[in-house]
């Protein structure tokens, strides 16, 4: 997942993606634990791309609450 595919999601679309992500990390740990995982680097990409998705979703949170503050 690229920056300016997330970048272009509204702030509805990156919380539910981060719900998703955050379901697939708990998958991969529970595969992890059972010894089930067969692609170990999914899990350092998920935790990456939950970290993106934070960021993002944290930056326009905060420029709606800047635009918010200027109209007053």
């Amino acid at each position: 997942m690229k920056a300016s595919d997330v970048r272009a999601k509204t702030v509805d679309e990156l919380k539910d993606e981060l719900q998703s992500l955050k379901k697939e990390q708990f998958n991969l740990r529970f595969q992890r634990a059972t010894q089930q995982l067969e692609s170990t680097s999914r899990v350092k990409e998920v935790r990456r791309d939950i970290a993106r998705v934070k960021t993002i979703l944290r930056e326009k949170l905060n420029a709606e609450t800047l635009q918010v503050k200027e109209q007053v």
